[in-house]
């Protein structure tokens, strides 16, 4: 049975025991689990991880059915669950455990996959997607936490704080809580305090300031520079991560001059290109020429000399070349 995440509230949630949750917002999920079952089962909650429960079948079945007369209610959390956990569940589902609720816990499934279908199917289990919370969601969870605390706090810090959760509400609520120690003897706050104070993210990935560079996103380019404190080995694993875009952006066009269609020749690339790194590929390869990226190519390799011969100022150098190529009117 398919449910909305909001809807759990509404549920009678013993009168179900098997749930999937899935999906990228981690956060999410922490704060359901948390507020929903956690609370009703306090110290009967048992973690396991689907390898460990894959590679010692029996002993976990016998660790959770055994019954005794001081542990007769049981939560089970299973994280980072797959496709393989699905027969174990089904022979669960036949044993009708007594007293125990078991919540699956899962990245992002495709439709395909047979788990989801599976709990989406079947009416006495319950399946919830935790999609990745938007910048409303994060600008009213700011807000209401600032309104409770009485802090006044200007739209442009909730701004900052939004742009510098980047979609994750789990690190939000963490420096949230930062903020909330800093702010005991303090009636307010100003943006140099939020901006020193708040580290919501860990620096932002080679590839993340890779593909917005190729993609030309000057201004998000900057900010991932602005953002982060790239140490010496992090330069040249920017420059090979370029390299390696490039080298693939080349091959995506040699698909293209085969077959004419920017969407096949992504598909049929090997490698394949992840589903959600696919919109990023395609404003790259409308950004810039074959003639351009193989040029490109032979700069790069310039450049990781160069850094490497010039250690003291190799994030200058560094800096200056992506951001020359992320802007629009070189090409």
């Amino acid at each position: 049975m398919i449910l909305k995440s909001f809807e759990l509230n509404k549920l009678k949630l013993e009168s179900h025991n098997f749930y999937l949750f899935y999906g990228d917002n981690d956060g999410l999920k922490e704060e359901m689990i948390k507020n929903f079952f956690e609370k009703k089962y306090l110290n009967k909650i048992f973690r396991y991880e689907e390898k460990e429960i894959l590679d010692n079948m029996n002993s976990f079945y016998n660790s959770i059915l055994t019954k005794s007369f001081f542990d007769n209610e049981k939560l089970i959390i299973i994280n980072r669950v797959s496709d393989k956990i699905k027969d174990i569940i089904e022979e669960l589902i036949e044993k009708k455990p007594e007293d125990i609720l078991f919540i699956l816990n899962s990245k992002n499934l495709e439709k395909k996959s047979t788990l989801r279908k599976f709990f989406e199917k079947e009416k006495s289990i319950i399946c919830v997607a935790f999609y990745e919370d938007n910048n409303q969601t994060l600008n009213s969870i700011i807000s209401q936490f600032f309104r409770g605390k009485k802090i006044p706090i200007s739209q442009q810090l909730i701004n900052v704080l939004v742009e510098r959760s980047r979609g994750d509400r789990k690190n939000l609520n963490n420096e949230l809580d930062k903020i909330e120690n800093f702010s005991l003897n303090k009636k307010d706050l100003n943006l140099e305090e939020i901006i020193k104070l708040t580290n919501l993210a860990d620096n932002y990935s080679a590839s993340e300031l890779v593909d917005h560079s190729l993609a030309k996103n000057t201004r998000k380019t900057v900010t991932i520079l602005n953002e982060n404190n790239y140490s010496d080995e992090d330069n040249i694993i920017i420059i090979r991560t370029l390299l390696a875009k490039l080298k693939r952006l080349i091959k995506i066009y040699e698909l293209i001059d085969k077959n004419n269609n920017i969407e096949l020749a992504i598909s049929t690339c090997k490698p394949p290109i992840f589903w959600k790194d696919k919109p990023f590929v395609i404003q790259q390869i409308k950004s810039w020429g074959k003639d351009h990226l193989e040029s490109l190519v032979y700069k790069t390799n310039d450049i990781e000399l160069l850094i490497k011969k010039n250690s003291t100022i190799a994030k200058n150098i560094l800096a200056d070349f992506i951001i020359n190529n992320s802007k629009k009117t070189n090409n």
